[in-house]
């Protein structure tokens, strides 16, 4: 019997209709990155597009990327098991967009970083330098290793294919757009992202919502009654990770560590043309990146609402799969090309730009080839991107037995945020200086927040893993602060 391929599986489980809007979401790609790749010359057009584009781009670039996967698939699955109160974190990073604008940009621009982490070593030297690179590294390749897996669940499920195939098949998607169009094609394609994003929200929106009996009302009711509309919990509880007060701290900490010390959001912001146009654009992300958040929450939430309606209908194994199993098996033609283009979309939305940019200039350049080509570093540049790529996919296939894949990537960059921002505010908030020490004070960090989470997962300890990014930050700045009156270099 011959072996049934993807493609086949695809076309089976699709009509027409959906394959052509699937088709042409992707192929639209292809054409972004032949458009902005042709003229790709160098790093500096790479990596940050000649610092030409819009503000508007930018900004739609940076919510397509802090939304990806993880909203599209996670936040629905959030409201639909447990309520609203993921949006109190959304306070927390309003304030942190805010901060970033004001403090961590403006040093950038001043310095003409390509990678944020450059500015470490102009404030500190070459040490901390590469430190915050290699923990980005670990970062990002983890939390995005997390969103590549939640879309290639949500995939899967709609496709009928196995994890493996949907990893493979978009990694590659996902080296052959970047590796070609570099930044620019990034950008602009994340702007195009970014509208799908609303697109496919609101048209899933609206089909639930006319698909369930007693509008507003019987929704308010259903929903309220089962406590699926909890939003604040003021409780003054330490051991609870979703009341307002650990949920605003740690979205704000984590907000400056992923807006401000992460090269993966930060670049977005770095290719528009001056500092001014940069803080804008991340101003402006607050009032663009709410409304998709409400949409998804409210998907959930109508999710739960439909199941309650029909009892004799089966619901999802898990959670997680929520999106994906109703795509799947009720929506009809065209709509579920539509969900389907906007998870996929996700997928290729991965870090490896960037990835590739802090390999370049803060390891790359400065310790492997100093004076080499920029024909040579935009080939190394290409390699990486081909690198990080195949490592994503190993670590996306990794997170096969994670539940709540929302706030598994929380505690991620819970982990090793808090000694990345730790450092960059004792640059920007100290005249002290020191070196070494920072690379220890991150160390000690992140050991310490590793092992206080393991020991909340075994119940050792009661602490909320909400609070560890705010007392790795502290600590880390405690540290380096306490270190450079003993370790002070000579400017």
């Amino acid at each position: 019997m011959n072996e049934v391929t993807p493609l086949q599986q695809l076309g089976g489980l699709l009509s027409g209709l959906d394959l052509l809007i699937v088709a042409s979401a992707v192929l639209f790609l292809f054409v972004i990155s032949y458009i902005f790749g042709r003229q790709e010359k160098n790093t500096n057009d790479f990596f940050l597009g000649e610092r030409k584009v819009p503000i508007i781009i930018a900004c739609l670039s940076f919510v397509a990327t802090e939304v990806s996967a993880l909203t599209i698939v996670g936040v629905p699955a959030t409201a639909y098991s447990e309520n609203w109160e993921y949006l109190q974190f959304f306070i927390g990073s309003a304030a942190a967009r805010i901060l970033v604008a004001f403090l961590f940009i403006p040093v950038f621009y001043k310095f003409n970083c390509t990678s944020i982490y450059e500015y470490l070593r102009h404030r500190f030297g070459a040490e901390t330098q590469y430190a915050g690179s290699i923990f980005f590294f670990i970062t990002r390749l983890t939390a995005s290793g997390v969103r590549l897996y939640a879309a290639c669940l949500g995939i899967g499920i709609i496709v009928g294919w196995s994890l493996t195939q949907s990893l493979l098949v978009f990694t590659a998607v996902s080296i052959a757009f970047i590796a070609f169009g570099g930044i620019k094609a990034v950008v602009w394609a994340g702007a195009y992202q970014a509208i799908m994003f609303f697109a496919a929200g609101i048209a899933l929106l609206l089909y639930l919502y006319f698909h369930i009996d007693g509008g507003i009302s019987t929704i308010w009711q259903t929903a309220g009654q089962a406590g699926r509309l909890s939003l604040f919990n003021f409780d003054l509880n330490l051991n609870d990770a979703t009341t307002f007060w650990a949920g605003t701290a740690n979205a704000f900490f984590i907000g400056l560590a992923v807006f401000g010390t992460d090269q993966e959001l930060m670049q977005r912001l770095l290719t528009v043309q001056t500092r001014r146009k940069s803080q804008n654009a991340i101003l402006l992300t607050i009032v663009t990146a709410l409304p998709i958040l409400c949409i998804y929450l409210c998907i959930g939430t109508l999710f739960f609402v439909f199941f309650r309606q029909n009892p004799n209908i089966a619901e999802p194994a898990k959670a997680k799969e929520v999106l994906s199993y109703f795509t799947a098996n009720f929506l009809p033609s065209g709509l579920k090309g539509l969900i389907l283009s906007a998870i996929i979309l996700a997928s290729i939305d991965s870090p490896l730009s960037s990835l590739s940019s802090s390999f370049v200039m803060d390891i790359y350049r400065p310790l492997i080839r100093k004076n080499a080509t920029e024909k040579h570093y935009l080939a190394v540049s290409r390699i990486g991107v081909i690198a990080f790529g195949l490592i994503l996919t190993v670590i996306a296939f990794a997170c096969q037995p994670i539940e709540n894949i929302l706030w598994f990537a929380f505690q991620i960059i819970s982990l090793t945020g808090g000694a990345t921002l730790g450092v960059f505010l004792f640059g920007m908030l100290t005249n002290r200086k020191i070196n070494r020490g920072n690379v220890a004070a991150m160390i000690t960090s992140t050991v310490s927040m590793t092992v206080l989470l393991v020991l909340k997962h075994y119940e050792y300890i009661g602490l909320a893993w909400s609070w560890l990014i705010v007392m790795g930050t502290i600590m880390t700045f405690s540290i380096s602060f306490i270190l450079s009156w003993f370790m002070e270099e000579k400017r």
